[in-house]
């Protein structure tokens, strides 16, 4: 059976869960529909996801539509959870990106976006709740155009507006599908602004298609249809849908759009087996085969913690249900059972054959809270416990506070750490306890040093440790940067890299991660006998925290772009608020405003703005690197 592996994505509220749910049951793998507001989906079937209401965990389903199998993938739409949209896009074909009819292109949607731009993942739009009153296909079109930079396909109009949307016009096949009975009828369609519409289309397709320039004038569907799955192949083009997903309308054409133009996964089965492991949760990982065929019992190698796995069971995922398999091959996403140890972004492949795939980013953590055991008893279980999280979890950190020996985790946001909370809670049984979010500032060089002079020298009675480092520090845009100008051999080469990985030591080593610095090793001394990569090693990692002494250093914090949806009359009290908690105002219309604000200023904020507007504002957030802490 050939195969789609595609991922619903979307800021949150956008309707992608509503949307899989209507997949599963059009294509006959649910018997009846599920509802959000209810807690009965089928992919939010973890607790937490039902009593908030949101997508928290990325969950895979498989279902079959005209002779397809589409394995896929509901992501959450919460900037909190970024890191489930990141790890799955990694291991995914192609995408539907859901857009609000009304809303339009909001912060997470283009999140998202730009993640699938790196990931060069073909992607279709899918403009959604066109029955929504001020909802309009061309104002979402014009802004995939603008803010997200792609070229927009549009390949469906909607019939009728708002309260009166009936269908869609499909300018593809000239075909009029309205859902009277639930069940999608089809007419040919035409009129002038039908005809207009299509040749707007043939038009932007032979701007860009070669094959379809040809027979601009007189294209046929079938050259045209090939032409649109090309530019989206290649990432030229985006095609555009539109639907309402929770009155079903929409779903069968964007099913055979999914078929039409989203690429098949390629891979050869009969190759060397290479899977990537990109989700992990309770006894199941979840992974993807990009070469050769698994079966059940096969004992496979971990190459990246390089030690064997057996395969105990193969699974075709569901959600929480699963079904059996026998045998799984090249560009399969599944479910296996029995692997022990391989943690997220791990490679499983051959021992004779070892491979390393790229494993996804991990975004680093911006919030941390304070966890204890709440009794004596359970302090002995928690270490276990919080392992277990955190090796489902990569987006998650434990780390120990060197100042009051608090066990520290951190996450991408106040949300994500609540859940993962409650989570340890649920998996568990134990009482934690945990102290108010942090976040996670960074240190950072504002006037560096030239020339530190740094000996490194110790006699414990045994072989002696010797080594003279000579650096200087200076600011740097963003990240770290280390060189060596040392010449004349003064330190052999394979001392110069032991001093770099003393330095990276030393970036994590203080009370704050350091950023922002240019190391450069510019001299040095060996000893005879007493100089080795340990003793210069030490000597970077030492060095670096003493030269800092004589820069002048500044905190960074980690901030946050707001937008905040309010009446016009509460505007003026959203602003003041927003400058009370730091704020920078980038942008105001007459119910928005935009603003940066430090993350630990947007602690309790979704309650303080509840209260100011009387529950009638919205806002969303996301991460927008450091600035200097004032």
């Amino acid at each position: 059976m050939r195969v789609r592996n595609i991922g619903i994505l979307a800021h949150v509220d956008a309707g992608k869960t509503t949307l899989t749910e209507r997949v599963l049951f059009t294509t006959g793998a649910t018997w009846k529909q599920g509802e959000v507001h209810d807690g009965t989906t089928v992919t939010d079937s973890d607790p937490q996801e039902r009593s908030r209401g949101i997508t928290i965990f990325a969950a895979a389903v498989s279902a079959d539509w005209n002779g397809h199998r589409l394995n896929l993938i509901d992501t959450p739409g919460h900037v909190d959870f970024s890191d489930e949209v990141e790890r799955s896009l990694r291991v995914l074909d192609g995408a539907v990106v859901v857009f609000d009819g009304v809303a339009g292109v909001e912060p997470q949607t283009e999140a998202v976006w730009r993640t699938a731009d790196r990931y060069r993942v073909p992607r279709l739009a899918f403009v959604n709740k066109l029955d929504r009153a001020g909802a309009s296909l061309g104002h979402v079109v014009a802004a995939v155009r603008d803010r997200l930079g792609a070229v927009p396909l549009v390949v469906q109009l909607p019939i009728g507006r708002e309260d009166g949307f009936e269908g869609v016009v499909d300018l593809v096949g000239m075909r009029r599908l309205t859902w009277p009975s639930g069940v999608p009828h089809s007419v040919p369609a035409d009129g002038p602004e039908v005809r207009a519409a299509r040749r707007a289309l043939e038009e932007a397709v032979a701007e860009r298609h070669a094959g379809a320039l040809e027979e601009l004038g007189d294209m046929s569907d079938t050259t045209l249809r090939a032409a649109v799955r090309d530019l989206t192949i290649a990432g030229e083009a985006v095609p555009v849908l539109c639907g309402a997903a929770y009155r079903d309308r929409g779903i069968e054409p964007l099913l055979d759009a999914v078929v039409d133009y989203l690429p098949a996964p390629g891979g050869d089965p009969d190759g060397h087996l290479a899977a990537l492991v990109f989700k992990r949760t309770g006894r199941i990982t979840c992974a993807r085969i990009y070469q050769g065929t698994l079966r059940k019992g096969d004992v496979v190698w971990d190459a990246t913690a390089r030690q064997p796995e057996r395969v105990a069971r193969i699974l075709r995922l569901r959600a929480d249900r699963h079904t059996d398999l026998d045998v799984a091959t090249a560009g399969d996403i599944v479910g296996l059972a029995g692997i022990k140890a391989a943690r997220t972004g791990a490679t499983l492949s051959t021992r004779v054959h070892p491979v390393v795939l790229e494993a996804p980013r991990t975004a680093e953590p911006l919030v941390s809270v304070a966890v204890e055991a709440g009794t004596r008893a359970e302090a002995q279980r928690l270490p276990a416990a919080l392992a277990t999280l955190v090796g489902e979890d990569p987006s998650l950190r434990l780390r120990t506070d060197p100042q009051t020996g608090q066990t520290l985790l951190s996450g991408l946001g106040e949300l994500h750490l609540e859940v993962a909370v409650e989570k340890l809670r649920q998996g568990s049984g134990l009482s934690v306890r945990t102290g108010r979010p942090r976040v996670a500032y960074r240190e950072t060089v504002l006037r560096g040093v030239t020339d530190f002079v740094f000996r490194h020298v110790k006699q414990d009675g045994g072989a002696g440790q010797f080594a003279h480092v000579v650096l200087s520090v200076a600011p740097l845009a963003e990240g770290f940067s280390f060189a060596s100008t040392v010449t004349g051999g003064r330190v052999p080469a394979e001392f110069v890299r032991a001093v770099e990985a003393g330095v990276r030591d030393a970036l994590v080593a203080g009370e704050h991660p350091l950023t922002g610095l240019a190391v450069t090793l510019t001299d040095g001394a060996t000893h005879v006998k007493d100089s080795s990569e340990t003793a210069f090693r030490t000597a970077g990692r030492l060095g670096l925290r003493a030269a800092l002494t004589a820069c002048e250093t500044a905190l960074l914090e980690p901030v946050a772009e707001v937008t905040v949806t309010a009446p016009g009359d509460t505007i003026g009290g959203v602003l003041g608020d927003l400058a009370a908690r730091r704020g920078q105002v980038t942008g105001t219309t007459a119910h928005t405003v935009t603003a940066v604000v430090p993350l630990a200023a947007l602690f309790g904020y979704a309650t303080a703005l509840r209260s100011r507007t009387s529950g009638r504002a919205t806002f969303t957030s996301r991460p927008a690197g450091h600035r200097l802490a004032r």
